[in-house]
């Protein structure tokens, strides 16, 4: 059985479901190869628009297998940074994704469950859903997933939950930046965003994520502001900027939007 199911509709919105629900989606290699694999995949496909993650059954994920762990500690010291680097290698995969992601999070998100939903561009929270940097407690640390929760929450929240390992509810996750929204019903508050990520320019938010990523820990200095205004000047000279100011004047939908609703690319 697949530890992740892939499905996409005819906009182009595609879905990664985590699959192992009988382990509450608890990550092992596998989990982790193919979920890598499919975000690599997804990230060269010229007709996606937006992915979806989420987790099958009552968890959206309880973080690492604990067999994986056994198998992780009868490993030398190479093979364990070797087995670390796959799941760094799946965040880094996640965080660059070149389109508009969501992590639709219920039940459970402990431990590297957290790295995946601030890895993520949005991340929606059922009302019961429950949250933990929980590596202490077994003698761990949230090594690979750190630089994420830590960009997410601010280093001063990071230090305490990191160190407490308390559990945190929906609405404290919110409170500190982990989740941008809490439904009760997931799947319709994501078809909301789904639906205003569509009217977006494709080619526009690829760009906007890149820019995003440049300018996350830089100074606002003179190298900035270059940086930025030669971003703005490439993307207005590109045809997709030409076609979204021509649809406004023309007061028609732009061509992105109309090929949401007539192609089909599932």
């Amino acid at each position: 059985m697949p530890s992740v199911l892939f499905e996409s509709d005819h906009r182009g919105v595609c879905r990664l479901t985590l699959n192992r629900p009988d382990s509450a989606n608890a990550f092992d290699e596998q989990l982790i190869a193919e979920l890598t694999d499919a975000l690599q995949h997804l990230a060269t496909w010229q007709d996606c628009r937006a992915l979806i993650l989420q987790g099958n059954g009552k968890h959206f994920s309880a973080g690492a297998d604990l067999n994986w762990m056994q198998r992780q500690a009868q490993m030398d010291f190479a093979a364990n940074v070797s087995d670390a680097n796959t799941l760094a290698l799946l965040m880094r995969t996640l965080d660059e994704f070149p389109h508009p992601t969501i992590a639709l999070v219920h039940g459970a998100a402990f431990g590297g469950a957290l790295g995946l939903l601030c890895c993520c561009d949005i991340a929606i929270a059922h009302h019961s859903a429950r949250f933990c940097l929980s590596e202490v407690k077994l003698g761990l640390i949230p090594a690979v997933i750190s630089p994420y929760v830590a960009r997410t929450i601010g280093m001063r929240q990071m230090r305490r939950y990191a160190l407490t390992a308390e559990v945190i509810n929906a609405h404290e996750a919110l409170s500190l930046g982990l989740v941008h929204q809490l439904a009760d019903e997931l799947q319709p508050t994501c078809e909301q965003l789904v639906n205003a990520l569509l009217k977006g320019a494709p080619q526009a938010q690829k760009y906007c994520k890149q820019l995003l990523g440049q300018i996350a820990q830089q100074p606002i200095d003179t190298e900035l502001h270059q940086l930025t205004a030669q971003a703005i000047a490439e993307v207005r000279a590109k045809a997709e900027a030409q076609e979204g100011i021509h649809a406004f004047f023309d007061q028609r939908s732009p061509q992105w939007r109309s090929q949401n609703t007539e192609g089909n690319h599932g």
